[in-house]
Order: structure tokens, then sequence, then C-alpha cells
């Protein structure tokens, strides 16, 4: 129960001024990045250090209150959102880079950290963080831990998880616990790589040492125009079969082109053109990347690229860029709402799966933009819609589930990079069988057993309701068993993992 009482005592920890119980106030925090769900929390509390937190996080844990943390609510899977229920925790206060070292190239920040300053605090070091979501300018790194945030950039430089050395962490009941270390040395299981993208469930990163990496010394721009997303989609598959590994590789379709090109955002983009590429080379010799630039053009040419751009200076490749990152905005001039899907399929079924989404798009009559990360095969299409129309909601979630069920049938997964959280939960048995489930839940229990922190995301409980948490003592944690498996299949895992 939150009470009167129990607020005043987050009003003492934190300040009546970091502390929002007002209806107005509540309301702004009932969204995501991800339109529609909504969700208005009990109590908002912003913590200014990390003291603040841990004492918030006790008191909380002493009165048995479920919280969710929140970093700069620009996720897209309403992984961020409490309900009534629960405390809302919003880290944006903890926005300190603590050190930067560049001779170890190593950062520590705090989860409020905003991702895109970091790497600008960086770069006069000639270092830069490499993991660059669409959102960098307002998303934080604590939120990039939890959501393990990919970009553009991720297909040659990797994911979050990637790039993440060592986290302090500060579990359910107050616990604080370091994991890995800031020189990335492996010393046992990889607990770190646990807890990147467990999106919240596990507890909040208040320390997180990050790797730098040096600033590429040449860079090439491409921006190749197709009459046909099949086109676009078997050329993406032809550069990377060239062993080329792009620093990043971007298609839209048309109408993503023309959101972009009607907005603020315009980047010059060929409006008539079916679909476009964005190509990115770099690396830290002109003549290696001259090189590979003329055989990706080669390739591109090959496979009927009508036109081909190579971005002139710094400032040109800039604005290509922008209209790229900032596409989901653009597509606000479609229509009022907006669901953003976010699938994985091999790069050699972009082409069939692509036209497979334009089927469902006009069987369901709604309209699809698709601008994704082309070269790992994680697609976005997007749906816009007017909600207040009688029945479009209906149809819309029909299309998403056939747009997420022909992804998975092609063997591709229901999410690269934007999580579960809530929006994605009716499609975890999909490709999630009930005992992998139940394990998931499991381990959650190893770091939250009362699952207080971000409940009811990521794991579908009622998909795995036959199975059983089961106190394990001889490991010392909470295992899994099914009603009808023998005792001697039940998952376990060390105690150790949580003695860091």
């Amino acid at each position: 129960m939150i009470t009167p009482g129990l607020v005043e005592a987050l009003t003492g920890i934190a300040g009546a001024r970091h502390v929002r119980t007002a209806p107005a106030e509540r309301l702004t925090y009932a969204r995501d990045g991800l339109p529609t769900h909504r969700r208005v929390p009990a109590v908002v509390v912003l913590p200014g250090s990390r003291d603040e937190l841990v004492a918030v996080v006790r008191l909380l844990a002493a009165h048995h209150v479920p919280f969710v943390p929140r970093g700069a609510g620009t996720g897209l899977s309403g992984g961020a959102l409490a309900d009534g229920a629960a405390v809302l925790l919003v880290l944006t206060r903890l926005n300190r880079i603590l050190s930067l070292d560049p001779g170890n190239r190593v950062a520590v920040v705090e989860p409020g950290v905003v991702n895109v300053r970091l790497s600008a605090a960086a770069a006069a070091h000639g270092l830069h963080y490499a993991p660059d979501p669409s959102s960098q300018t307002a998303c934080t790194i604590g939120g990039n831990v939890a959501e393990n945030a990919g970009g553009p950039h991720c297909l040659k430089y990797g994911v979050t998880a990637q790039h993440v050395l060592a986290l302090e962490v500060v579990l359910a009941d107050g616990r604080i616990v370091e994991l890995g270390s800031p020189g990335g040395e492996p010393w046992g299981p990889d607990v770190v790589g646990l807890f990147v993208g467990s999106e919240g469930n596990f507890g909040i990163a208040t320390r997180i040492a990050v790797r730098l990496l040096p600033l590429p010394r040449a860079v090439r721009t491409l921006l190749a125009a197709f009459a046909s997303l099949r086109a676009a989609g078997e050329a993406v598959s032809a550069v990377i079969a060239s062993g080329i590994v792009p620093a990043a590789l971007e298609m839209m379709d048309q109408s993503c082109i023309r959101a972009v090109e009607d907005s603020v955002y315009a980047a010059g983009y060929p409006r008539d053109a079916a679909a476009v590429l964005l190509v990115e080379l770099d690396g830290h010799s002109d003549e290696a990347v001259a090189a590979d630039t003329e055989t990706v053009q080669e390739l591109l040419s090959s496979h009927d690229a009508a036109s081909i751009r190579v971005a002139a200076d710094a400032g040109e490749r800039e604005r290509l860029w922008q209209g790229r990152k900032k596409a989901f905005g653009a597509m606000g001039r479609l229509s009022r709402d907006l669901v953003v899907q976010d699938a994985v399929v091999p790069r050699s079924a972009l082409p069939d799966v692509l036209e497979t989404i334009g089927r469902i798009a006009a069987t369901y009559q709604v309209t699809v933009s698709n601008v994704f990360h082309a070269g790992d095969g994680n697609l976005h299409p997007n749906i816009s819609f007017d909600a207040r129309v009688p029945g479009l909601r209906t149809r819309v979630d029909a299309a998403s589930t056939a747009i997420m069920e022909a992804c998975v049938a092609v063997g591709g997964t229901i999410t690269g990079e934007h999580g579960v959280g809530l929006d994605k939960l009716r499609y975890m048995p999909l490709i999630f069988d009930a005992e992998s489930l139940a394990a998931m839940r499991a381990v959650r229990r190893v770091w939250d057993p009362e699952e207080r922190v971000n409940p009811g995301k990521v794991v579908p409980v009622h998909a795995c309701r036959e199975w059983t948490g089961v106190r394990s003592v001889e490991w010392g944690v909470r295992s899994v068993a099914s009603r009808d498996a023998p005792a001697d299949s039940a998952l376990r895992t060390p105690h150790s993992a949580l003695d860091t």
C-alpha cells in the first residue's frame, strides 16, 4: 500500500520538489516513446544522488512496494511505465560523467547521462561511445543498458552489451553489488551480459563503466535509391556477402522517405524512390575506405540502384543521417497514432518479408512505413493510424500480429533492440515454450525474489503457470521445476553469480 506516511518518507529523502503526486504531474509519465500504452504511476520520485536512490529503494523494500526505473522515457515497448500500485523512479537527475580515462579508453557514468553527451565529452580525446540509438540526443545510458540498445552503427561496432565493462547495481532490497570489472577482464560468468538487456527486471544500474573507441579517421556515406524494395533488399545481402562490413547499412521505404522530406528534417532523399539505402563505411585509412566505397558502389549498381550519391562533406553526411535518425518523429505527420514494431529476420529473407509486410498492409488496409537497420535484419515496420476511427485499432493489432508471425516464420525473432516490455508480451509464446519462459522467470527471482522491480513486464506469467518456484537449498537460490518433470530437471544457477 502506498500510504500518506510512505509519501512523506519519500519526500524526506528526495525533497518535496522531487516527489510528484498531483494527477497532472503523474500523467506526464503515463507513456513512453510508444504512444499506444498508458499507465499512470501512483507516485513519481526523482532522486538526486545514488545515496538518495538507495534510501528510496530500501524504504520501498521495507513496505513491499513495487517500483519501476525510468530514464528519459524514449523507450518503444512500454517498458518504463508504472501503474497505480507502483512508484516510478526517474533517474534523469543522476547525470554525471564520473570519470573519463583516455589512456584506458574507459568512462564511468551515472544512468541519467544522455547518450550523445558521452560521445561529445570523449571527442576531445579522439574517442567516442559507439552505440548510437536514433534517440541518442535524448535517451540515457541507463536506459540503453536496460534495453541493450543498438543503433545504426551496431552493424560494425555491436550493441550496448559489447561496450559495457562493469556495473554497480542496486537490487530490489537496496543491496549494492558490483558486476564485472572496469578492465573488462572475464573472471567468471558474464553477469554483466545477463544484466544488460534485462529491461529493469533485475535492479537499477547506478554506475556504468563503458568502453570508448577511437574516432575513425576516414568516413564515406552513400545514399542509393532503388525502384523496388526487393532490389534494395537484395543489394543489402550482396554488400554483406562481399565481406565488407559497413559501419551502418540502413533502409527507408517511400512512405518514410516522403514523411521525412515533408518535415523539418528533410535530407534531400529522392521522393520517387521505392526505397533508399544509407551506407556508411569507415576506417583508419583513406585508401582502404576509398577502395571499399568503390566496391560497394559497384555492388549497388549491379543490383539496379537508380542513383548513388556520396556525401561531399561532413555537413552533407550529417544531413543524411539526421533524416534517418529523425524518421520516427517525421512520421507524426502521417497520423496522430503510431505503432512501432521491432522484429529481426535473416538478411537473406529481407526481400520476401518486406513484400509480405506490404501484402499484410493491403489486407488490413493500414499504412505501413519501413525504416530499419537493414544490415543486421532488424526491421521497424511502423503502422500509422487514428485510434478514434471505429475498428481501426483492431485492424492495426491484427496487422501487427501478422507481421510478427511472418518474421518468426522465416527464422526471425520479435525484438532486436526495443525490448519486450508490455508491448510484446503477447508474442513471447511465439518463440519460447512454457519451460523456457519459466526459466527466465526463475533467473529474475534470483535478483528480485518478490518480483517488485518493473513488475508485469517481459515474461508473460500466464504462459508458464504450470511451473512453480522451488527453493534449492544446495545452491541457495530460487530455481524452477515442472510439476510433471523429474526433480533433477530443475534449472539451477550458482549463488556466486550475485556474490560480486
